[in-house]
């Protein structure tokens, strides 16, 4: 391992807790949105039950991954949830299938659940919740 790959890796940690951090951060800005229409987005104005449900996810599990509380079971569910977004909510908005991300709108989509995916593999890192009482992270 070359020095530069070792001054990266003393880091790791601390920046798996910071992903950790600014994913919950978007889902939770995202929750924000959907459910108190803060801030005011013309798309998040009349939002169907579903579209509600996905923003009390974002907003509930969003908040626990920022503080890294059962970070490995939440990170989980929330990469399941941007995997339903993206089929339900992006592929099929025009009502026929169009899988490009580019061309639906859903790369944060794809990006978010497959952060999460990760995160739920690797844990919340030293700074959370779960680090502070011990569980394994």
């Amino acid at each position: 391992m070359d020095k530069f790959e070792q001054a990266l890796t003393k880091y790791q940690p601390m920046a798996l807790s910071l992903m950790r951090f600014i994913t919950g951060l978007l889902l939770f800005q995202f929750g924000v949105a959907k459910i108190f229409k803060f801030p005011v987005l013309p798309y998040f104005a009349n939002i169907p039950p579903l579209i509600y449900a996905a923003g009390l996810i974002e907003l509930i599990l969003g908040a626990l991954l920022m503080v890294g509380l059962l970070t490995r079971p939440v990170a989980f569910i929330l990469a399941g949830e941007m995997a339903f977004a993206y089929f339900l909510g992006h592929m099929f908005k025009t009502g026929e299938p169009v899988f490009l991300p580019l061309i639906n709108n859903g790369s944060l989509a794809i990006a978010l659940c497959f952060t999460c995916l990760f995160i739920a593999t690797a844990g919340g890192g030293p700074i959370s919740v779960d680090a502070a009482i011990g569980r394994k992270s």
